[in-house]
């Protein structure tokens, strides 16, 4: 009994992962005013890109960085369109999802003849795990909360990013540079999301799959919101999303999951993540009090 519980709870904190990398970095670009809804494709932007990468050269670390990096130039993309430009935030969020939902599929196709998903990864090219299939990423996911902590409450770097996505008029009087400090948040943004989308590739699969991050983005920005914008209720919401996601793995295998004689549909069993969120976000939406500034764009002439 007590190894089936400890097995579920690596399961829950595996499929917490990718969730906490996604919602940390939420928290850095909207902490420093930055609405983040793109993280859904920046989540595919690095798994996508870890996954080609791992794929042709074998090395899943250098998969990991490049996934980074790409995840890194779309939120430049994305950082440029709304701070530069001043485009709507949620707009431009929603076309790097957009984008990310196709473009990965035309290059798959023009590289392997498929748009569906890449060739698999040889399970031993995949992110290492260390005890019951539990990751190294994962270990690295829980380290991320009290070093995002301290950075944003002990650092004068966080202290500046927090200025600015409260006061940005009066953080640029003290001399903050807002344009700079947003790209730097938005970008930061851009590598956390992309490592939980590399390790949807690379470590809990071993192949990139069409919309494979299947909405943990929106999820990470429910986490977000719940958790107030603070980090280390951020790895509970989160923590909590994973066990619903390791809950609904078990309930498909359960011989009791069935209404009468009848199985239930797995597709109501998958549903459980999502209307939680709803419940949640409908719950406690109101009780959150976000960055004054957030969505908000700033220029020394406003």
């Amino acid at each position: 009994m007590f190894e089936l519980l400890l097995a579920f709870i690596f399961s829950a904190i595996t499929a917490a992962t990718p969730l906490l990398f996604a919602a940390m970095g939420g928290l850095f670009s909207e902490r420093s005013g930055v609405i983040n809804i793109a993280l859904e494709g920046l989540m595919l932007a690095g798994a996508f890109t870890a996954a080609v990468v791992t794929f042709q050269t074998g090395n899943p670390f250098l998969g990991l960085l490049c996934g980074i990096g790409a995840g890194a130039f779309s939120a430049l993309i994305f950082a440029v369109a709304v701070i530069k430009f001043e485009a709507d935030q949620v707009v431009a969020g929603m076309s790097i999802n957009f984008l990310m939902l196709g473009l990965p599929a035309l290059i798959s196709g023009v590289i392997y003849d498929s748009t569906g998903s890449t060739p698999q990864i040889d399970q031993a090219h995949k992110l290492p795990q260390l005890v019951n299939g539990l990751s190294i990423v994962s270990l690295l996911a829980l380290v991320l909360v009290p070093v995002a902590w301290y950075v944003l409450y002990k650092t004068p770097f966080g202290l500046r990013l927090r200025s600015v996505g409260e006061n940005p008029e009066a953080a640029d009087a003290a001399g903050v540079s807002v344009t700079r400090l947003r790209y730097s948040a938005v970008i930061i943004s851009g590598m956390l999301a992309a490592i939980g989308g590399a390790f949807l590739s690379t470590g809990q699969s071993s192949l990139f799959t069409r919309g494979m991050s299947a909405g943990r983005g929106y999820i990470a920005l429910a986490a977000l919101i719940l958790a107030k914008w603070r980090p280390i209720p951020v790895l509970f919401a989160c923590l909590f999303f994973g066990f619903t996601e390791a809950l609904t793995i078990q309930i498909q295998g359960a011989s009791w999951a069935k209404i009468g004689d009848e199985p239930i549909p797995i597709q109501f069993i998958e549903m459980i993540p999502y209307v939680l969120t709803i419940i949640v976000l409908a719950g406690f939406i109101g009780l959150s009090r976000a960055p004054k500034a957030l969505g908000k764009p700033y220029s020394k002439e406003s």
